[in-house]
């Protein structure tokens, strides 16, 4: 079985673990991407999850406007589609909030994050190809969480009883992704992805960092986003001062 095969079947069995998970007010609907956007996210895994890859990025959960919307981490609609080439159709949730529809590539709300992100990819690949030949990105948990107001609820707001069943089941997928991938680093977008990825991957040789993440309610990442997250990298060790600024035409070999 191939890599993307093996991550698809992983994908699966991370969908079927938090599908009988139950949630208490304020949380009033819960989307997973993972069913009603799989023709999407399953493409994005066998486009770009074929190989080892050196770097893994891991995001905390679903954008409302992003993956929530594609089916792809950070998935920013014109990213997704301009850049990366992907563009399936998506389902409806099961029960779908009536403040937060989901209109999938059709979607007009850009998700910043997402954008941040993946702009700043594009703007140092300019194939996706020439990136995803040695990174990947994933996120922790699946799920979109949200209250009776539309308002995002993030995973770590949840209750602990509700938490600890989610995060079972989040580290046991991260530990098979990472199998599969092989990666040599895991770099959290953010505090909470760094954390969750240092502790289910404790008994591993994975080397754990963080960048900054891309939201824009962090005033740090409203200011200089992709230079603090280019400094970052240069630290880890990741990229080197010339490297990291410098655009690549190179197709991967």
């Amino acid at each position: 079985m191939s890599h993307a095969e093996r991550l698809i079947d992983a994908a699966h069995r991370l969908r079927r673990a938090v599908e009988p998970l139950r949630f208490a007010p304020p949380v009033t609907h819960v989307y997973n991407p993972l069913d009603y956007a799989r023709r999407a996210h399953q493409r994005y895994l066998r486009r770009f999850g074929s190989g080892r890859k050196r770097v893994l990025f891991l995001g905390m959960n679903p954008g409302p406007f992003g993956m929530a919307q594609t089916g792809i981490p950070f998935g920013e609609v014109a990213s997704v589609r301009d850049w990366m080439g992907i563009e399936e159709r998506i389902d409806s949730p099961r029960e779908p909030h009536p403040a937060r529809p989901i209109e999938g590539f059709g979607c007009r709300r850009s998700e910043v994050s997402g954008a941040r992100l993946w702009g700043a990819v594009a703007d140092r690949f300019i194939r996706p190809e020439a990136f995803f030949r040695d990174h990947f990105v994933a996120n922790y948990c699946p799920l979109v969480f949200m209250e009776a107001s539309g308002r995002n609820r993030t995973p770590d707001k949840l209750a602990p009883a509700e938490r600890e069943p989610l995060y079972a089941a989040c580290d046991a997928h991260l530990v098979r992704v990472a199998r599969i991938l092989e990666p040599e680093w895991v770099i959290g977008v953010g505090r909470f992805a760094e954390e969750r990825a240092r502790d289910a991957l404790r008994e591993t040789e994975v080397r754990i960092g963080r960048i900054l993440h891309p939201s824009p309610a962090s005033p740090l990442a409203n200011r200089d986003w992709a230079g603090s997250v280019r400094r970052e990298l240069e630290a880890l060790g990741l990229c080197s001062a010339r490297d990291c600024g410098k655009r690549t035409r190179k197709d991967p070999k």
